[in-house]
Formats: C-alpha cells, structure tokens, sequence
C-alpha cells in the first residue's frame, strides 16, 4: 500500500514543504509571499483530512500510511514555524516547545513499538486537537494582514499558537503519563 492516493497524497504533503519555503525567496512584495504562502500551506493541510478520509472510504489504510501520516505533519508544522520563527512572527520559546514536543514524543512512540507497547502511546483525542489548533494558528501567521479587514491575523495566529503550545504540553504529559509504567518496568 506503498503508492495509494491516499499514502501519495501524504507524500504530497511532504514534497511540498520546500515550496512555502521558496515562496519567500520569490522577487515578490512580502505581501504576495504572504498570501501564497498561506494557501499553500492551507491546501497541503487538507490534504491532511482528504488522505484519511480516502484511506477509509477506498478502504486502502495502511500501517504505512498511518506511519507516514504524523510524519508529515510533524514536518509541515516545525518547517512551517522555522520559517514564522525566521519572519519573526513567532515566538522562540513557543516553537521551541512545539518541535520539541514533536521530536520528544516521535522518540517515545518509536520506543513503544520497539518493546510492543505502542497502544499505550496511540494518538489520543488531545494530540487531534492540538494539531487541528496549530494548522489553524499556522495560515493567520503566514498571512501576517487584515483578513477582510477585520481580522488581526497576527494576532489571532499568536493567540492560538499560545493555545496550541500549552495543548503541545498537555497531550505530551498525557503521554508520557499512559507510557510511564513501561518506562518504570524497563528501568529495572
């Protein structure tokens, strides 16, 4: 199940990262860098929902799939805030706790599986949401205007990247928590 739609949707995701990085190296104004970043980005995200849901519905889900699907969201989230975090529209510490967050609890699964334990570590309701809020926050950063001109999407994107940092630590202490009697067993 190496080259379904959806699994080549999921590597679209992945192939397409360099693109909202070449984006700001266009001869452009920061404003049209902006904008087609910003629907880059949202469009690579719901490839994020269609992938999966197509998997379901062409009943083509995979183990693979379900490896590579994280994946390519762990990178589109912390190459997405490298480049926030180069624009200046992110704060150091927050993207700090995000990647981090996303390296550390990468490890912790592979190390689960690596002993049989991976259920302990399944992806949970509040890992879910925490990646719905930061592709949410992620677009208003990359935008970095007046949406309609109404909406501060600085402003906004800050608020929910805050939210999502501290749902970042939330889901990694739940984590961590499910995983601590293996931890403990394999300590001895």
């Amino acid at each position: 199940m190496f080259l379904t739609l959806p699994t080549l949707l999921t590597w679209a995701r992945i192939v397409a990262i360099p693109l909202i990085v070449a984006i700001y190296y266009l001869p452009a104004d920061r404003a049209f860098q902006n904008l087609c970043a910003t629907v880059v980005f949202v469009v690579i995200a719901l490839t994020d929902w269609l992938d999966g849901w197509l998997a379901r519905k062409l009943n083509q889900t995979s183990s693979f799939g379900a490896f590579l699907d994280p994946v390519a969201d762990k990178l589109l989230v912390c190459a997405t805030l490298l480049i926030l975090l180069q624009l200046d529209r992110v704060n150091a510490f927050i993207a700090l706790v995000i990647i981090g967050r996303e390296i550390t609890i990468s490890a912790l699964r592979e190390w689960m599986a690596q002993i049989g334990a991976s259920r302990s570590v399944a992806v949970h309701m509040l890992g879910k949401i925490k990646t719905v809020v930061q592709m949410v926050a992620i677009p208003f950063l990359l935008f970095d205007g007046m949406l309609l001109g109404q909406v501060d999407t600085r402003l906004w994107g800050t608020v929910l990247l805050n939210a999502a940092a501290i749902l970042t630590i939330w889901s990694m202490i739940y984590y961590l928590r499910k995983a601590l009697p293996e931890i403990r067993a394999r300590a001895r």
